[in-house]
């Protein structure tokens, strides 16, 4: 009797074990997470292709354009932002049980939110608006306990607002302006609250409970002072009083008026938004937290110098601690009025918005004040690709290929995927930052260039790092994604190599002519002259080979001769290599003509001590 009992106990036990192994599985033996993407992409219609890499048969989603995981590979984002997608909103999102964060603005979807969104107990961030959701709100959405950040807004809801709304004790911020909402409306405990543009509405304005009627926030009980003022008065009372209010308001629009008249003549220059306006919505992008300067004073221990984590052209970078516990990058504009400082202020806040990838350095939020501009960042407790190659332990082969094909995804994501198309202008290693897990997150996007569907490139002041700059952009100051291609090739060969891309060439007594020597010692076959000599022999020679190979046709001298970032992903991932690479050295030996530099002699001379004042954006170090 005994050995059966013992069987038993060790299938109980076995099934158990299987049983959380797979506790994502269905019983068909699917994916969960991706059955319910699936469903999601099956009710959306998406004329651009964006999300032409999400596949039924995968085993998770992680890879998956404009989707975000957890490090314990849990689906945690879904971001598809201004993609002009259509169709409807699937039931099938309600199975996304650990989303924090769902952004879905400015596309054309129809028909009605629907109710299992209320089953996401994780739900921090749900950004709706501009699109063409119609029907009532539903009540569902007051089960979101940990939702803090809710826009609904300029889109086509109807009937009254769901009291269950009134109980979200951790919503700061919501959003119902410019629908067709009706009837009273419940007090709304979120911080910021707008239900301006709904006509019927508080038509008459005497309605009971006419609460988020202008864009400031609902803290104070407007019901207890409109009925103190009623209870109790004589008539002459009340018209007195709503003649001193009259005139009161009437005084304060003339004053206000005034000031913003002095305002506009004393700063001539547009600012970023007002600051005093903490309803603006550009203050409110995505999820990002807008921090008190104090709070990063105190976070930076007053912005010591022992905690600097890397030095720019346009700021140091701070590591901070909130009074959370949470580590940060606090990144300090070396003149938050200087014309180049708001500038990227802008141009960062604007674009970290709008990419969100695994692969891409997120934002978590930022201060203006008249005389600062900041940016807060994780902390990334593995520092720069460029400070661990110089650190302890070595890191190794697989390693360097897992951190090559995580920044290309991300480079991918901002070439292709990004609407607007994001040009990143310095993909170097010190740009390149690694996680606790260290998985590549691409950062630093202060020198890109947002680029509009019409343009094929960008115009502009040199920027950059002397070594990593494409010799078409070091020529004519025209950068476009093929400059990006550049700059990962030779990202490349400091992975392999382990120094920086003007150390190794002049190591071997070859001034600036990095790419010429990479070529002659892969015709040579003598690539281990290349690898770290850190490494000793831990690395695989094919693998090496092939890295090599996809580093020169990235740094290829003319444009139209690299390869897109999607094909480079391709590429590291074992796929179309050897015939792009055959196809390359047939153009090398019959399209090369006496008057055409098909080497990398013209950007060798381009790459001389001489422009080393190009000014360089590195912010080397743990961010």
């Amino acid at each position: 009797m005994g050995t059966p009992r013992g069987v038993a106990i060790l299938c109980f036990a076995f099934f158990s074990f299987w049983s959380s192994a797979n506790a994502l599985l269905s019983p068909k033996g699917v994916n969960f997470e991706v059955q319910a993407l699936m469903g999601i992409k099956d009710s959306l219609e998406d004329p651009h292709g964006v999300l032409d890499n999400w596949d039924g048969d995968a085993v998770d989603p992680c890879s998956w354009t404009m989707v975000t995981c957890s490090s314990e590979n849990l689906v945690i984002g879904l971001g598809t932002p201004s993609q002009s997608l259509s169709g409807t909103l699937s039931p099938s999102i309600g199975n996304l049980t650990n989303l924090q964060i769902v952004l879905l603005q400015n596309n054309n979807i129809t028909g009605p939110i629907p109710s299992e969104i209320g089953k996401l107990p994780k739900l921090q961030t749900l950004d709706l608006s501009n699109n063409f959701f119609s029907g009532e709100i539903p009540p569902s959405l007051g089960h979101l306990r940990s939702l803090q950040y809710l826009r609904l807004n300029n889109n086509s809801f109807v009937d009254e607002i769901p009291e269950s709304l009134a109980n979200m004790t951790q919503l700061a911020f919501l959003d119902l302006s410019f629908n067709n909402i009706s009837g009273p409306v419940p007090r709304i405990l979120a911080k910021s609250f707008s239900i301006v543009g709904n006509p019927l509405v508080c038509a008459t304005g005497k309605e009971p409970n006419c609460h988020g009627m202008t864009l400031m926030p609902m803290s104070m009980n407007l019901n207890n002072t409109v009925d103190g003022l009623q209870s109790g008065r004589p008539k002459t009372h009340k018209m007195a009083i709503a003649f001193g209010l009259s005139l009161g308001c009437l005084c304060l629009i003339v004053l206000g008026f005034g000031l913003v008249l002095w305002w506009r003549h004393k700063h001539n220059q547009q600012a970023f938004f007002d600051v005093k306006d903490r309803h603006h919505e550009e203050v409110y992008l995505g999820n990002l937290k807008r921090f008190q300067f104090r709070e990063l004073q105190i976070a930076t221990n007053n912005f010591s110098s022992k905690n600097i984590l890397g030095k720019g052209g346009f700021g140091h970078v701070y590591k901070g601690v909130l009074p959370d516990g949470t580590l940060v990058a606090v990144k300090r504009l070396k003149d938050g009025n200087a014309i180049g400082g708001e500038i990227q202020f802008q141009t960062e806040v604007e674009m970290i918005s709008l990419a969100v990838h695994r692969n891409l350095l997120r934002l978590y939020g930022f201060c203006i004040t008249p005389s600062e501009r900041l940016l807060v960042y994780p902390y990334m407790s593995n520092g720069s690709v460029a400070s661990r190659l110089k650190g302890k332990p070595v890191l190794d082969w697989g390693t360097r290929k897992h951190i090559a094909l995580g920044a290309a995804r991300g480079l991918l994501y901002l070439h292709e995927q990004c609407d607007p198309k994001i040009i990143h202008r310095d993909v170097k290693a010190a740009n390149i930052l690694l996680d606790d897990y260290c998985e590549a997150v691409v950062g630093d996007f202060g020198l890109a260039k947002l680029l509009d569907h019409q343009d094929s490139h960008v115009t502009t002041a040199v920027r950059g790092t002397v070594g990593h700059i494409a010799p078409e952009y070091l020529s004519t100051g025209q950068s476009s994604e093929k400059t990006d291609v550049f700059g990962f090739g030779i990202l490349l060969l400091e992975l392999i190599t382990g120094q920086r891309a003007l150390e190794f060439g002049k190591s071997a007594n070859q001034k600036g002519a990095i790419l010429d020597w990479v070529k002659k010692i892969h015709q040579e076959k003598k690539l281990e002259l290349l690898v770290d000599k850190d490494l000793k022999s831990n690395y695989d020679r094919i693998e090496l080979e092939e890295m090599v190979q996809v580093a020169l046709l990235c740094t290829q001298y003319l444009p139209s001769h690299r390869p897109k970032m999607s094909e480079v992903v391709r590429m590291l991932e074992g796929d179309g290599l050897a015939e792009r690479w055959e196809a390359s050295q047939r153009v090398d030996t019959t399209k090369c003509k006496p008057h055409e530099s098909c080497s990398s002699d013209r950007y060798s001379d381009l790459t001389d001590d001489s422009l080393l004042l190009v000014q360089a954006m590195e912010l080397s170090g743990p961010r």
